[in-house]
Protein backbone atom coordinates (compact mmCIF):
# COMPACT_ATOMS: atom_id res chain seq x y z
CA UNK A 1 0.00 0.00 0.00
CA UNK A 2 1.49 3.37 -1.03
CA UNK A 3 0.72 6.91 0.17
CA UNK A 4 2.46 9.92 -1.40
CA UNK A 5 2.25 13.54 -0.25
CA UNK A 6 3.54 16.31 -2.51
CA UNK A 7 3.85 20.07 -2.16
CA UNK A 8 4.85 22.98 -4.38
CA UNK A 9 5.20 25.35 -1.43
CA UNK A 10 8.35 27.43 -1.85
CA UNK A 11 10.77 26.09 -0.86
CA UNK A 12 9.14 22.68 -1.15
CA UNK A 13 11.98 21.08 0.77
CA UNK A 14 10.44 22.52 3.95
CA UNK A 15 8.30 19.37 3.88
CA UNK A 16 11.34 17.51 5.20
CA UNK A 17 11.52 19.76 8.27
CA UNK A 18 7.85 19.19 9.04
CA UNK A 19 8.07 15.42 8.69
CA UNK A 20 11.37 15.22 10.53
CA UNK A 21 12.59 13.02 7.68
CA UNK A 22 15.69 13.90 5.68
CA UNK A 23 15.10 13.75 1.90
CA UNK A 24 18.42 11.96 1.32
CA UNK A 25 17.63 9.07 3.66
CA UNK A 26 15.59 5.94 3.15
CA UNK A 27 14.04 5.15 6.52
CA UNK A 28 12.42 1.94 7.66
CA UNK A 29 9.95 1.78 10.54
CA UNK A 30 9.24 -1.58 12.12
CA UNK A 31 5.59 -2.51 12.61
CA UNK A 32 4.12 -5.53 14.36
CA UNK A 33 3.00 -6.95 11.00
CA UNK A 34 5.87 -5.86 8.77
CA UNK A 35 7.55 -2.60 7.92
CA UNK A 36 6.82 0.89 6.66
CA UNK A 37 9.34 2.67 4.44
CA UNK A 38 9.55 6.47 4.20
CA UNK A 39 11.46 8.00 1.30
CA UNK A 40 11.40 10.90 -1.17
CA UNK A 41 10.83 10.07 -4.86
CA UNK A 42 11.54 13.74 -5.63
CA UNK A 43 13.01 16.60 -3.63
CA UNK A 44 13.64 20.09 -5.01
CA UNK A 45 12.79 23.63 -3.95
CA UNK A 46 10.02 23.63 -6.58
CA UNK A 47 8.36 20.32 -5.73
CA UNK A 48 8.93 17.69 -3.05
CA UNK A 49 7.18 14.36 -2.59
CA UNK A 50 7.36 11.99 0.35
CA UNK A 51 6.21 8.39 0.07
CA UNK A 52 5.09 5.97 2.77
CA UNK A 53 5.12 2.36 1.60
CA UNK A 54 3.57 -0.35 3.76
CA UNK A 55 5.27 -3.72 3.38
CA UNK A 56 3.09 -6.06 5.39
CA UNK A 57 3.57 -9.78 5.89
CA UNK A 58 0.25 -11.72 5.67
CA UNK A 59 1.74 -14.56 7.73
CA UNK A 60 2.72 -12.17 10.53
CA UNK A 61 -0.79 -10.73 10.49
CA UNK A 62 -2.28 -14.16 11.08
CA UNK A 63 0.28 -15.14 13.72
CA UNK A 64 -0.34 -11.94 15.65
CA UNK A 65 -4.09 -12.10 15.24
CA UNK A 66 -4.08 -8.79 13.40
CA UNK A 67 -6.71 -9.52 10.76
CA UNK A 68 -9.87 -11.49 10.55
CA UNK A 69 -9.43 -11.57 6.84
CA UNK A 70 -12.13 -12.88 4.56
CA UNK A 71 -13.82 -15.68 6.46
CA UNK A 72 -15.82 -16.69 3.41
CA UNK A 73 -13.31 -19.37 2.47
CA UNK A 74 -10.71 -21.49 4.23
CA UNK A 75 -7.64 -19.49 3.22
CA UNK A 76 -9.29 -16.14 3.95
CA UNK A 77 -6.83 -15.35 6.72
CA UNK A 78 -3.92 -15.68 4.32
CA UNK A 79 -5.43 -14.47 1.07
CA UNK A 80 -6.95 -11.01 1.61
CA UNK A 81 -6.57 -7.37 0.62
CA UNK A 82 -4.91 -6.13 3.82
CA UNK A 83 -1.38 -5.67 2.41
CA UNK A 84 -2.67 -3.65 -0.55
CA UNK A 85 -5.31 -1.19 0.70
CA UNK A 86 -5.40 1.83 2.96
CA UNK A 87 -6.79 0.71 6.29
CA UNK A 88 -6.21 0.96 10.03
CA UNK A 89 -2.69 -0.36 9.32
CA UNK A 90 -2.05 2.91 7.49
CA UNK A 91 -3.12 4.92 10.56
CA UNK A 92 -0.62 3.01 12.69
CA UNK A 93 2.13 3.59 10.13
CA UNK A 94 1.33 7.32 9.95
CA UNK A 95 1.46 7.61 13.73
CA UNK A 96 4.87 5.91 13.88
CA UNK A 97 6.53 7.29 10.76
CA UNK A 98 5.25 10.87 10.92
CA UNK A 99 4.55 11.25 14.65
CA UNK A 100 6.11 14.73 14.99
CA UNK A 101 4.07 16.15 12.10
CA UNK A 102 0.87 14.41 13.24
CA UNK A 103 1.31 15.92 16.71
CA UNK A 104 2.05 19.40 15.37
CA UNK A 105 5.72 19.54 16.37
CA UNK A 106 8.62 21.02 14.40
CA UNK A 107 11.53 22.16 16.55
CA UNK A 108 13.71 23.51 13.74
CA UNK A 109 10.96 25.42 11.91
CA UNK A 110 8.03 25.82 14.36
CA UNK A 111 6.39 28.49 12.22
CA UNK A 112 5.69 25.85 9.55
CA UNK A 113 3.31 23.89 11.78
CA UNK A 114 0.44 26.36 11.38
CA UNK A 115 1.32 27.28 7.80
CA UNK A 116 -1.30 26.10 5.26
CA UNK A 117 0.50 24.43 2.37
CA UNK A 118 -0.60 23.34 -1.12
CA UNK A 119 -0.64 19.58 -0.58
CA UNK A 120 -1.54 16.68 -2.85
CA UNK A 121 -2.01 13.25 -1.27
CA UNK A 122 -2.46 10.10 -3.34
CA UNK A 123 -3.61 6.79 -1.88
CA UNK A 124 -2.83 3.99 -4.30
CA UNK A 125 -5.77 1.86 -3.15
CA UNK A 126 -8.63 2.73 -0.81
CA UNK A 127 -11.42 0.37 0.09
CA UNK A 128 -14.88 1.88 0.43
CA UNK A 129 -17.26 -1.10 0.44
CA UNK A 130 -20.23 0.82 1.85
CA UNK A 131 -20.69 4.11 0.04
CA UNK A 132 -18.05 4.10 -2.67
CA UNK A 133 -17.10 7.29 -4.50
CA UNK A 134 -20.06 9.24 -3.10
CA UNK A 135 -18.91 8.50 0.43
CA UNK A 136 -15.33 9.51 -0.34
CA UNK A 137 -16.53 12.87 -1.63
CA UNK A 138 -18.98 13.27 1.25
CA UNK A 139 -16.22 12.89 3.80
CA UNK A 140 -13.25 14.64 2.19
CA UNK A 141 -14.73 17.52 0.18
CA UNK A 142 -16.18 19.37 3.23
CA UNK A 143 -12.60 19.54 4.52
CA UNK A 144 -11.61 21.64 1.49
CA UNK A 145 -10.12 18.99 -0.78
CA UNK A 146 -10.55 18.65 -4.52
CA UNK A 147 -10.96 14.95 -5.22
CA UNK A 148 -9.79 12.85 -8.17
CA UNK A 149 -11.21 9.34 -7.73
CA UNK A 150 -10.47 6.43 -10.05
CA UNK A 151 -12.55 3.26 -9.54
CA UNK A 152 -11.08 -0.16 -10.29
CA UNK A 153 -12.79 -3.04 -12.05
CA UNK A 154 -12.94 -6.43 -10.38
CA UNK A 155 -11.04 -7.84 -13.33
CA UNK A 156 -10.07 -5.83 -16.38
CA UNK A 157 -10.30 -8.97 -18.51
CA UNK A 158 -13.88 -9.60 -17.38
CA UNK A 159 -15.71 -6.26 -17.53
CA UNK A 160 -19.02 -8.09 -17.08
CA UNK A 161 -18.04 -8.73 -13.46
CA UNK A 162 -18.48 -5.02 -12.78
CA UNK A 163 -16.61 -2.61 -10.57
CA UNK A 164 -14.92 -3.35 -7.28
CA UNK A 165 -15.07 -1.37 -4.04
CA UNK A 166 -11.45 -0.20 -4.51
CA UNK A 167 -10.35 3.27 -5.64
CA UNK A 168 -7.23 5.28 -6.28
CA UNK A 169 -7.76 8.62 -4.58
CA UNK A 170 -5.91 11.89 -5.07
CA UNK A 171 -6.84 14.84 -2.89
CA UNK A 172 -5.66 18.43 -3.39
CA UNK A 173 -6.00 21.12 -0.76
CA UNK A 174 -4.35 24.05 0.98
CA UNK A 175 -4.15 22.83 4.56
CA UNK A 176 -1.55 22.34 7.26
CA UNK A 177 0.35 19.07 7.08
CA UNK A 178 -0.89 18.17 10.55
CA UNK A 179 -4.50 18.55 9.40
CA UNK A 180 -3.95 16.36 6.32
CA UNK A 181 -2.37 13.59 8.39
CA UNK A 182 -5.15 13.80 11.01
CA UNK A 183 -7.81 13.56 8.29
CA UNK A 184 -6.18 10.44 6.86
CA UNK A 185 -5.61 8.93 10.31
CA UNK A 186 -9.33 9.10 11.14
CA UNK A 187 -11.12 8.72 7.81
CA UNK A 188 -9.20 5.87 6.16
CA UNK A 189 -9.99 3.21 8.82
CA UNK A 190 -13.53 4.57 9.09
CA UNK A 191 -13.99 3.99 5.36
CA UNK A 192 -12.67 0.44 5.48
CA UNK A 193 -14.36 -0.62 8.75
CA UNK A 194 -12.07 -3.64 9.10
CA UNK A 195 -9.90 -2.61 12.04
CA UNK A 196 -7.03 -4.89 12.84
CA UNK A 197 -7.22 -4.30 16.59
CA UNK A 198 -9.81 -4.40 19.31
CA UNK A 199 -11.91 -1.24 19.59
CA UNK A 200 -12.02 0.00 23.18
CA UNK A 201 -12.26 3.25 25.11
CA UNK A 202 -8.71 4.01 24.03
CA UNK A 203 -10.03 4.56 20.53
CA UNK A 204 -12.38 7.23 21.84
CA UNK A 205 -9.42 9.22 23.15
CA UNK A 206 -7.56 8.81 19.84
CA UNK A 207 -10.59 9.92 17.84
CA UNK A 208 -11.12 13.00 20.01
CA UNK A 209 -7.44 13.90 19.86
CA UNK A 210 -6.97 13.46 16.11
CA UNK A 211 -10.41 14.87 15.29
CA UNK A 212 -9.94 17.95 17.44
CA UNK A 213 -10.72 21.16 15.59
CA UNK A 214 -12.39 19.62 12.54
CA UNK A 215 -14.37 16.44 13.15
CA UNK A 216 -16.88 18.01 15.53
CA UNK A 217 -17.69 20.55 12.77
CA UNK A 218 -17.91 17.97 9.96
CA UNK A 219 -21.42 17.55 8.48
CA UNK A 220 -20.97 13.73 8.53
CA UNK A 221 -19.39 13.59 11.98
CA UNK A 222 -21.94 11.11 13.41
CA UNK A 223 -21.53 8.70 10.52
CA UNK A 224 -17.73 8.93 10.67
CA UNK A 225 -17.75 8.35 14.43
CA UNK A 226 -20.00 5.29 14.21
CA UNK A 227 -17.89 3.70 11.50
CA UNK A 228 -14.58 4.54 13.17
CA UNK A 229 -15.80 2.85 16.36
CA UNK A 230 -17.39 -0.06 14.44
CA UNK A 231 -20.88 0.90 15.60
CA UNK A 232 -20.28 0.39 19.33
CA UNK A 233 -23.04 2.55 20.78
CA UNK A 234 -21.51 3.08 24.21
CA UNK A 235 -18.25 4.34 22.69
CA UNK A 236 -20.03 6.46 20.11
CA UNK A 237 -22.14 8.09 22.83
CA UNK A 238 -18.97 8.96 24.73
CA UNK A 239 -17.67 10.93 21.76
CA UNK A 240 -20.99 12.69 21.20
CA UNK A 241 -21.26 13.62 24.87
CA UNK A 242 -17.76 15.13 24.72
CA UNK A 243 -18.80 17.22 21.75
CA UNK A 244 -22.04 18.26 23.41
CA UNK A 245 -20.11 19.35 26.50
CA UNK A 246 -17.66 21.31 24.36
CA UNK A 247 -20.50 22.93 22.43
CA UNK A 248 -22.27 23.88 25.66
CA UNK A 249 -19.04 25.37 27.01
CA UNK A 250 -18.50 27.27 23.76
CA UNK A 251 -22.09 28.50 23.87
CA UNK A 252 -21.62 29.73 27.42
CA UNK A 253 -18.40 31.47 26.39
CA UNK A 254 -20.17 33.12 23.45
CA UNK A 255 -22.97 34.32 25.71
CA UNK A 256 -20.51 35.62 28.28
CA UNK A 257 -18.60 37.43 25.56
CA UNK A 258 -21.82 38.91 24.20
CA UNK A 259 -22.87 39.97 27.69
CA UNK A 260 -19.48 41.50 28.46
CA UNK A 261 -19.20 45.20 27.59
CA UNK A 262 -17.25 45.98 24.43
CA UNK A 263 -14.14 48.14 24.51
CA UNK A 264 -16.18 51.00 23.06
CA UNK A 265 -18.79 50.67 25.81
CA UNK A 266 -16.09 50.54 28.49
CA UNK A 267 -14.50 53.63 26.99
CA UNK A 268 -17.78 55.57 27.08
CA UNK A 269 -18.44 54.47 30.65
CA UNK A 270 -14.95 55.59 31.70
CA UNK A 271 -15.48 59.00 30.11
CA UNK A 272 -18.92 59.32 31.70
CA UNK A 273 -17.51 58.46 35.14
CA UNK A 274 -14.75 61.06 34.75
CA UNK A 275 -17.28 63.74 33.73
CA UNK A 276 -19.52 62.91 36.68
CA UNK A 277 -16.57 63.01 39.07
CA UNK A 278 -15.56 66.46 37.76
CA UNK A 279 -18.82 67.94 39.01
CA UNK A 280 -19.51 69.46 35.60
CA UNK A 281 -23.06 70.59 34.84
CA UNK A 282 -22.44 71.58 31.21
CA UNK A 283 -20.65 69.24 28.77
CA UNK A 284 -19.58 69.62 25.16
CA UNK A 285 -18.95 66.41 23.21
CA UNK A 286 -16.38 67.35 20.55
CA UNK A 287 -16.62 64.95 17.61
CA UNK A 288 -19.86 63.47 18.92
CA UNK A 289 -20.43 61.20 15.91
CA UNK A 290 -23.67 59.23 16.15
CA UNK A 291 -24.35 60.45 19.67
CA UNK A 292 -23.57 57.38 21.81
CA UNK A 293 -21.96 59.43 24.58
CA UNK A 294 -24.71 62.04 24.35
CA UNK A 295 -27.30 59.36 25.05
CA UNK A 296 -25.48 58.41 28.26
CA UNK A 297 -25.14 62.04 29.30
CA UNK A 298 -28.88 62.61 28.89
CA UNK A 299 -29.57 59.92 31.49
CA UNK A 300 -27.65 61.84 34.17
CA UNK A 301 -29.51 64.70 35.88
CA UNK A 302 -26.21 66.31 36.85
CA UNK A 303 -25.71 67.54 33.29
CA UNK A 304 -28.12 70.39 32.75
CA UNK A 305 -26.60 71.52 29.45
CA UNK A 306 -25.39 69.00 26.85
CA UNK A 307 -24.14 69.86 23.37
CA UNK A 308 -22.61 67.80 20.62
CA UNK A 309 -20.41 69.10 17.82
CA UNK A 310 -19.19 67.22 14.73
CA UNK A 311 -17.67 68.21 11.40
CA UNK A 312 -19.96 65.76 9.54
CA UNK A 313 -23.55 66.80 8.97
CA UNK A 314 -24.39 63.17 8.16
CA UNK A 315 -23.14 62.03 11.58
CA UNK A 316 -25.22 64.72 13.26
CA UNK A 317 -28.30 63.48 11.40
CA UNK A 318 -27.61 59.94 12.63
CA UNK A 319 -27.22 61.29 16.15
CA UNK A 320 -30.60 63.02 15.94
CA UNK A 321 -32.17 59.73 14.86
CA UNK A 322 -30.35 57.67 17.52
CA UNK A 323 -31.42 60.07 20.25
CA UNK A 324 -35.01 60.29 18.91
CA UNK A 325 -34.56 64.00 19.22
CA UNK A 326 -37.94 64.94 17.76
CA UNK A 327 -39.70 62.67 20.23
CA UNK A 328 -37.86 63.83 23.34
CA UNK A 329 -39.91 65.48 26.09
CA UNK A 330 -39.61 69.29 26.01
CA UNK A 331 -37.39 69.48 29.10
CA UNK A 332 -34.98 66.92 27.63
CA UNK A 333 -34.82 68.77 24.34
CA UNK A 334 -33.98 71.97 26.19
CA UNK A 335 -30.89 70.24 27.65
CA UNK A 336 -29.57 69.00 24.29
CA UNK A 337 -28.19 70.83 21.29
CA UNK A 338 -26.32 69.56 18.21
CA UNK A 339 -24.34 71.69 15.80
CA UNK A 340 -21.77 71.45 13.03
CA UNK A 341 -18.23 72.67 13.55
CA UNK A 342 -14.53 71.85 13.30
CA UNK A 343 -12.03 71.07 16.06
CA UNK A 344 -9.27 73.12 14.45
CA UNK A 345 -11.11 76.48 14.17
CA UNK A 346 -12.00 78.82 17.00
CA UNK A 347 -15.73 78.97 17.57
CA UNK A 348 -17.52 81.03 20.21
CA UNK A 349 -20.07 78.23 20.60
CA UNK A 350 -17.36 76.14 22.31
CA UNK A 351 -17.00 78.61 25.16
CA UNK A 352 -18.63 78.48 28.57
CA UNK A 353 -18.68 74.72 29.24
CA UNK A 354 -17.60 73.12 32.49
CA UNK A 355 -16.23 70.09 30.64
CA UNK A 356 -15.46 68.80 27.16
CA UNK A 357 -15.18 65.21 25.95
CA UNK A 358 -12.90 64.25 23.04
CA UNK A 359 -13.41 60.50 22.57
CA UNK A 360 -11.22 58.71 19.97
CA UNK A 361 -11.03 61.83 17.82
CA UNK A 362 -7.53 63.29 17.72
CA UNK A 363 -6.05 60.26 15.91
CA UNK A 364 -8.22 61.23 12.91
CA UNK A 365 -6.41 64.58 12.62
CA UNK A 366 -3.20 65.10 10.71
CA UNK A 367 -0.44 65.55 13.26
CA UNK A 368 0.44 68.94 11.78
CA UNK A 369 -3.11 70.07 12.69
CA UNK A 370 -2.80 69.06 16.34
CA UNK A 371 -1.47 72.45 17.43
CA UNK A 372 -4.54 74.11 15.95
CA UNK A 373 -6.70 71.67 17.94
CA UNK A 374 -4.74 72.47 21.10
CA UNK A 375 -5.16 76.24 20.66
CA UNK A 376 -8.90 75.87 20.01
CA UNK A 377 -9.71 73.54 22.93
CA UNK A 378 -7.13 74.31 25.62
CA UNK A 379 -6.30 77.90 24.68
CA UNK A 380 -9.59 79.37 23.46
CA UNK A 381 -12.57 77.30 24.69
CA UNK A 382 -10.69 76.38 27.86
CA UNK A 383 -13.25 74.24 29.75
CA UNK A 384 -12.41 73.42 33.37
CA UNK A 385 -12.14 69.72 32.52
CA UNK A 386 -11.18 67.97 29.27
CA UNK A 387 -11.56 64.19 29.05
CA UNK A 388 -9.70 62.81 26.04
CA UNK A 389 -9.15 59.23 24.84
CA UNK A 390 -7.03 57.77 22.05
CA UNK A 391 -5.74 54.29 21.08
CA UNK A 392 -2.59 52.90 22.69
CA UNK A 393 -0.28 51.85 19.85
CA UNK A 394 1.73 49.59 22.18
CA UNK A 395 -1.30 47.32 22.55
CA UNK A 396 -1.46 46.68 18.80
CA UNK A 397 1.20 43.99 19.21
CA UNK A 398 -1.48 41.79 20.84
CA UNK A 399 -3.79 41.85 17.81
CA UNK A 400 -2.81 38.65 15.94
CA UNK A 401 -4.35 39.62 12.60
CA UNK A 402 -2.80 43.09 12.62
CA UNK A 403 0.37 43.52 10.57
CA UNK A 404 3.36 45.39 11.92
CA UNK A 405 3.54 49.16 11.29
CA UNK A 406 -0.19 49.39 10.55
CA UNK A 407 -2.98 51.12 12.43
CA UNK A 408 -6.32 49.87 13.72
CA UNK A 409 -8.36 51.87 11.22
CA UNK A 410 -7.48 53.13 7.77
CA UNK A 411 -8.69 56.66 8.61
CA UNK A 412 -6.30 57.02 11.57
CA UNK A 413 -3.52 59.50 10.86
CA UNK A 414 -1.43 58.36 13.84
CA UNK A 415 -1.58 56.18 16.93
CA UNK A 416 0.52 57.04 19.96
CA UNK A 417 2.39 54.76 22.29
CA UNK A 418 1.94 55.34 26.02
CA UNK A 419 5.22 57.23 26.14
CA UNK A 420 4.25 59.45 23.21
CA UNK A 421 0.83 60.15 24.72
CA UNK A 422 2.33 61.05 28.09
CA UNK A 423 4.85 63.39 26.44
CA UNK A 424 2.03 65.15 24.57
CA UNK A 425 -0.13 65.57 27.69
CA UNK A 426 2.84 66.98 29.62
CA UNK A 427 3.38 69.57 26.91
CA UNK A 428 -0.30 70.55 27.10
CA UNK A 429 -0.06 71.01 30.87
CA UNK A 430 3.06 73.13 30.47
CA UNK A 431 1.73 75.40 27.72
CA UNK A 432 -1.89 75.82 28.82
CA UNK A 433 -1.71 75.60 32.64
CA UNK A 434 -3.64 72.36 33.04
CA UNK A 435 -2.99 69.37 35.27
CA UNK A 436 -3.40 65.87 33.91
CA UNK A 437 -3.94 62.30 35.05
CA UNK A 438 -3.75 59.33 32.68
CA UNK A 439 -5.85 56.21 33.11
CA UNK A 440 -6.03 52.91 31.15
CA UNK A 441 -9.23 51.74 29.47
CA UNK A 442 -9.90 48.05 28.80
CA UNK A 443 -7.99 44.91 29.77
CA UNK A 444 -4.45 45.61 30.97
CA UNK A 445 -1.45 43.66 29.73
CA UNK A 446 1.70 43.75 31.87
CA UNK A 447 3.88 44.56 28.86
CA UNK A 448 1.68 46.52 26.47
CA UNK A 449 -0.80 48.27 28.75
CA UNK A 450 -4.47 48.74 27.80
CA UNK A 451 -6.03 49.14 24.34
CA UNK A 452 -7.14 52.73 24.98
CA UNK A 453 -5.66 55.50 27.11
CA UNK A 454 -7.55 58.37 28.74
CA UNK A 455 -6.23 61.76 29.86
CA UNK A 456 -8.23 63.91 32.29
CA UNK A 457 -7.11 67.53 32.08
CA UNK A 458 -8.15 70.03 34.78
CA UNK A 459 -7.34 73.69 35.28
CA UNK A 460 -4.22 74.13 37.40
CA UNK A 461 -5.96 76.94 39.26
Amino acid sequence: MLLTISTTYQPATDLGFLLHKHPDRFQTINLSIGQAHAFYPESSPERTTVALLLDMDPIDMVRNGRSDGNQGFSLGQYVNDRPYVGSSFLSVALAKAFSTALNGTCHKRPELVDQPLPLKATLSVVSAPAGGEALLRKWFEPLGYTMDITPHALDATHPEWGMSSYYTVTMDGVVTLQALLAHLYVLIPALDRDKHYYVSEGEVAKLLAKGDGWLEQHPAREEITRRYLLGFRSLTKQVWSEWEGAEEAADVARKEKAAAPSLHDRRLQAVLSALLASGAESVLDLGCGEGKLLRLLLKERQFRRIEGMDVSYGELTKAMDRLHYEDLPPRQRERLKLWQGALTYRDERMHGFDAAAVVEVIEHLDENRLQAFERVVFGSARPATVVLTTPNADYNALFEKMEADTMRHTDHRFEWSREEFRAWTERITSEYAYQVSIEPIGPIDDTYGSPSQMAIFTHAD
